[in-house]
């Protein structure tokens, strides 16, 4: 597969900061220990983020085994629907994408190639099978499994809740902690041994924006047989439900990348 990370980098960086009324999340909460799996999951679904539209920037630090790079985002968002990026490297755009449930679209300035399919190309790059509801999950400080479908156990480590399901979801091994204060991931971590895959993700403080719980920084750590790769987010920005559009073409000419 011919591969390049500019996609990943943008397609990560769905996520979210602040602008205006920014206001860090610094509880000092105590887990409890009597507090149901039941109680727990409803308290995190209530803390996911309410919005329409979302428009915000951020920077993102690639790292794996043989460069790293940063690159300034621009996402665009339709909750649920469509997620829209550019890429930018000192003010010159580089890159664009759009995904939405059941595509990817995306082309590189630099080496004038797109992507134009389905999710298979982020699966692969990320070790772990990932679509758009699994992705915007992540990009909200949201399990990335949703906790509702199945029972789980829990416990508390480390003044977190860890919640784990009780019965296996297929061929994945999940589990994941949730801040006491807030509800939102504190860590998650997927791996499919079978494949030789995992994927965690670790948060950093939380904030208000508009009364709505976003990360302010996200690391995620990804293995896949045996080579790994680590992408560091800052969220610098962000206006909740401005009028925005979608617009995204392929320019004539580019050469498709084959996986």
């Amino acid at each position: 597969m011919k591969q390049t990370h500019i996609i990943i980098l943008g397609f990560l960086s769905l996520l979210l900061s602040a602008c205006g009324g920014v206001k860090p999340v610094t509880g000092s909460s105590t887990a409890d220990n009597s507090l149901a799996a039941k109680a727990i999951i409803a308290s995190h679904n209530n803390a996911e983020p309410t919005f329409n539209t979302l428009a915000a920037r951020m920077y993102v630090a690639y790292e794996d085994e043989k460069k790293s790079q940063g690159i300034t985002i621009s996402l665009r968002m339709q909750k649920d629907e469509k997620i829209w990026i550019k890429a930018s490297l000192l003010g010159v755009t580089i890159a664009k994408s759009l995904i939405t449930k059941n595509s990817v679209q995306y082309y590189e300035t630099i080496s004038n190639t797109y992507f134009d399919g389905d999710f298979e190309l982020l699966s692969n790059w990320l070790g772990t099978d990932i679509n758009f509801e699994k992705a915007q999950a992540i990009l909200l400080g949201q399990s990335v499994f949703s906790l509702s479908t199945n029972n789980y156990t829990t416990a508390v480590v480390t003044n977190k809740y860890r919640l784990q399901p009780k019965n296996p979801l297929g061929d994945f091994y999940f589990s994941v902690l949730l801040n006491p204060d807030t509800f939102k991931v504190s860590h998650e971590s997927v791996s499919q041994p079978s494949e030789m895959r995992q994927l965690e993700v670790q948060y950093g403080q939380y904030q208000t924006v508009d009364g709505q719980l976003f990360p302010t920084t996200l690391e995620v750590n990804t293995e896949d047989e045996g080579k790994k790769t680590k992408i560091e987010m800052e969220y610098r920005k962000i206006d909740l439900n401005p009028a925005i559009n979608f617009s995204f073409n392929i320019p004539n000419g580019y050469t498709p990348i084959e996986l």
